[in-house]
């Protein structure tokens, strides 16, 4: 049996297999209790991936509380190096701002890490949306009779083939099986599945069952998760699934705006410095984001928009948890830990250890010790010598006889010594 129409990407294709067995076991689960939705099923889905990037969150969070009180002492750095562009001052300055995140126990990386991991996990869970049957089995088993009907019935092929294109469905145009049929039907909307049953009356029966059943579970709120909120609008049928499509985009362009104010708040408001690029390209994320969100949920499945506006809601309650928790910590006591875990790390890792550091210290110690003694030891030496060549200068003047060429010259050199000193 060919595979539904799973990404085949290096990259998303994994990825997307991955999340397709998450969100199968979730709907597993809720098909279990009679709450088969999909719809449900992604904020359940949303609330597990997120927990599972908690760490990266926590890592992301602390670096944002304690930037306002590192900020003083990465600015001392970047001032004492300011204007050295030599490699040995960038390596040092390097190395002083790293001695400082490790006293503070953060990673400037881990504030994008998140959203870096966060976008091929988007890419893929439009995959998995897209064609929920190839990932989700409870979902394809509702097409298996309908699918298999098809396959058997004359003129299905040329029609099916007929709608591909308008409906985004390319699989079927390439071979007719059906699997194909299934990711197929999946694309309908309302008005597909009316022509599909006036044109094969005798399976009309089995299209209703397969077109009610799909639905329900499709229906979140009255939205049709695979239709998008352009769609819904542009067909207008119902003035409350008009507002309800454009509550979408609106919504998760509005949650992710507060979950960046909640960022900013957090880090003190402070606004990111100039030279520090990362700072400054997590401050445009921030601002585009809502925009982005809001273009992406009008033009993709209502489902993607379910995604991202529980995963802002979900983002929001753990900063509120991370922030309070960071709150009521011991920051002294935290800064001690860092201290020593970087420590530890070092020592492991064969790096000099502070015992070392302190040895090497009292070493130069000496060494600039002994340097300064030898020079004072020199110029003792030399004032004994320019003492002694002096006193001999003395003894020769004395000898010198009255009006002799010896006495003028002395005379002369007198003169020359007084005017270079004035």
């Amino acid at each position: 049996m060919n595979v539904l129409t799973k990404s085949s990407s290096m990259i998303l294709g994994p990825i997307a297999a991955l999340l397709g067995y998450i969100m199968n076991g979730i709907f597993w689960l809720q098909a279990k209790i009679g709450l088969a939705n999909i719809g449900l099923c992604i904020i359940l889905f949303t609330i597990v991936i997120y927990m599972l990037l908690l760490p990266l969150t926590i890592r992301q969070q602390k670096f944002s509380k304690l930037t306002p009180l590192m900020n003083p002492e990465l600015n001392a750095i970047r001032d004492k190096y300011k204007g050295k562009n030599d490699q040995a001052s960038m390596q040092r300055m390097n190395e002083e701002t790293q001695l400082v995140y490790a006293k503070y126990g953060v990673n400037p990386m881990g504030s994008c890490v998140q959203l870096i991991i966060q976008m091929p996990i988007l890419f893929a869970l439009y995959r998995v949306i897209m064609n929920v049957p190839a990932y989700v089995t409870l979902v394809k088993d509702v097409f298996v009779d309908l699918a298999d009907a098809l396959l058997t019935t004359s003129g299905a092929e040329e029609y099916l083939q007929s709608i591909a294109s308008s409906i985004q469905a390319t699989t079927i145009s390439k071979e007719f099986t059906a699997n194909t049929i299934i990711d197929t039907l999946y694309k309908f909307r309302p008005a597909n599945w009316e022509a599909l049953a006036e044109q094969f009356p005798d399976l009309s029966s089995l299209i209703s069952t397969t077109q009610t059943e799909i639905s329900r579970m499709n229906n979140f709120l009255g939205l049709d998760i695979s239709d998008t909120p352009m769609n819904i609008i542009m067909a207008h049928k119902s003035v409350f699934l008009v507002i309800g499509a454009a509550m979408i985009p609106i919504l998760s362009a509005l949650s992710n705006w507060v979950v960046s104010k909640m960022a900013m708040a957090q880090s003190g408001g402070q606004e990111p410095q100039g030279s520090d690029q990362m700072a400054a390209s997590m401050k445009t994320m921030n601002t585009m984001m809502p925009l982005m969100s809001a273009f992406f949920c009008l033009t993709l499945p209502v489902g993607m928009g379910i995604y991202w506006i529980a995963g802002a809601v979900v983002r929001g309650v753990q900063q509120y948890l991370i922030n309070r928790h960071l709150d009521n910590s011991d920051l002294e006591a935290m800064l001690a830990a860092n201290l020593e875990k970087n420590k530890q790390k070092m020592e492991k890792k064969g790096g000099v250890t502070r015992a070392q550091m302190a040895e090497n210290a009292r070493i130069n110690t000496r060494q600039i010790d002994a340097a300064a003694e030898s020079a004072k030891s020199r110029r003792k030496e030399i004032q004994k010598e320019a003492a002694a060549i002096s006193g001999e200068v003395g003894k020769a003047k004395e000898n010198v006889k009255p009006g002799s060429l010896a006495e003028k010259a002395n005379m002369v050199s007198e003169y020359n010594k007084t005017h270079q000193k004035r």
